[in-house]
C-alpha cells in the first residue's frame, strides 16, 4: 500500500463515538495527546479486543481507548521506571499518595521545590513517596517537561507557577479506577513483540523526531532516542504489520518520519504544543498519524 499524505481524511467508517466526560491525565507530558483524541476518533480501528501502549507518557490515549473500546486487555509500559511506578503507585495507592501529595501542596515553594528534586535524584527506589514527589515536580516545574541529564537525574528547574494545581484527587481516583485489570510494565517497546497477535492494536507515541536542530528533544531518559532509534521503531512498525496486529504511530511532520513509513498511511493533523523555550516555537503545528490499515 502506498503512503498517503492526507489531511484529516478518515480511515475507518464514519461514526459518532462515546466520549467521555473524563480523561483522568494526572501528569503534564510533552506532547500529551488530550487535544487530539476527538481528531483521532477518525483514525482508531472500528474495534479494539487488544490494547498495548508501550510508550504510555500521561495516557489520555490509554484513558480514552478504555472508557470508548473496553478492551479486553490493557497492556502500557514505557521504559521510565519513574513513570511506571506513578502509574502502578495510581492504581493500587490512591489514597496514600492523596494524603502525601495534600502535605506537598501546603509546603510547595521554591525551596522546597529543589529540595524534592534532590530527594528524587538522591533515593531512587521505586516507593510511594518517589511517585508523590515526581507527580510534585511534574506540576511545580518548568512547563511540566520530564528531562533527565546524562547521570539520569531529573534536572528542570521550578516552573513559574503563582498556584500550581498539583493533584485533583477526583482525578486520580478516575485514573486508579481505569487502571485497574490494565497490565502495567517498565520495559522497552520492543518486549511486546512475542505476546501481541492478530487481535492487537498497538499505539505507539514515541519521542519526537526533532523538527529542526533547536527543537531536539531526546532527554526522555538518559539514554536520549535519536535517530537510530527511530529507525528501529519503524522497523518494529513492520514487524507489527506482518503479524495482521493493527498499529497506530504519532510523530513529528518531518521528512525522515516520512520516508520511514513510506509503505503505510500518513495523514496530518494539526494541534497546539507549549513547549518549546521560544515564544514563537509555540502554536499550531502539524504532526503526523500513520496506520496500517
Amino acid at each position: 500500500m502506498m503512503s498517503q499524505l492526507q489531511e484529516m481524511t478518515p480511515l475507518v467508517i464514519d461514526r459518532t463515538l462515546y466520549k467521555p466526560k473524563i480523561i483522568p491525565t494526572f501528569l503534564k507530558w510533552a506532547g500529551g495527546k488530550s487535544k487530539l483524541l476527538d481528531t483521532f476518533q477518525k483514525f482508531f480501528p472500528e474495534k479494539i479486543e487488544e490494547y498495548y501502549e508501550p510508550f504510555v507518557g500521561g495516557g489520555a490515549v490509554f484513558f480514552y481507548v478504555k472508557q470508548v473500546f473496553k478492551p479486553k486487555k490493557t497492556v502500557i509500559s514505557d521504559v521510565n521506571k519513574d513513570l511506571i511506578n506513578v502509574y502502578l503507585q495510581v492504581k493500587n495507592n490512591t489514597s496514600e499518595l492523596i494524603k502525601i501529595l495534600k502535605q506537598y501542596r501546603e509546603k510547595h515553594s521554591r525551596d522546597y521545590y529543589y529540595h524534592i528534586r534532590e530527594e528524587f535524584n538522591s533515593e531512587k527506589k521505586p516507593t510511594l513517596r518517589r511517585a508523590a514527589n515526581f507527580i510534585y515536580l511534574n506540576k511545580t516545574c518548568f512547563n511540566g517537561l520530564y528531562r533527565e541529564n546524562s547521570k539520569g537525574n531529573f534536572n528542570v528547574p521550578i516552573g513559574s507557577y503563582k498556584n500550581p494545581s498539583i493533584f485533583d484527587a477526583r482525578i486520580l481516583k478516575k485514573a486508579s479506577e481505569l487502571l485497574q485489570g490494565t497490565i502495567i510494565k517498565c520495559q522497552d517497546f520492543g518486549d511486546i513483540r512475542e505476546e501481541i497477535s492478530e487481535n492487537s492494536f498497538v499505539y505507539l507515541d514515541p519521542p519526537y523526531h526533532p523538527l529542526n536542530g533547536t527543537s531536539k528533544f531526546t532527554s526522555y531518559t538518559k539514554e536520549g532516542f535519536g535517530k537510530r532509534e527511530q529507525v528501529g521503531l519503524s522497523q518494529f512498525f513492520e514487524e507489527l504489520n506482518k503479524k495482521g496486529s493493527k498499529a497506530m504511530l504519532s510523530n513529528s511532520d518531518t521528512d525522515l518520519i516520512k520516508k520511514l513509513y513510506f509503505n503505510f498511511s500518513i495523514n496530518k493533523v494539526f494541534t497546539s504544543r507549549a513547549i518549546n523555550c521560544k515564544a514563537d516555537g509555540r502554536g499550531r503545528i502539524s504532526e503526523l498519524v500513520v496506520t496500517n490499515y
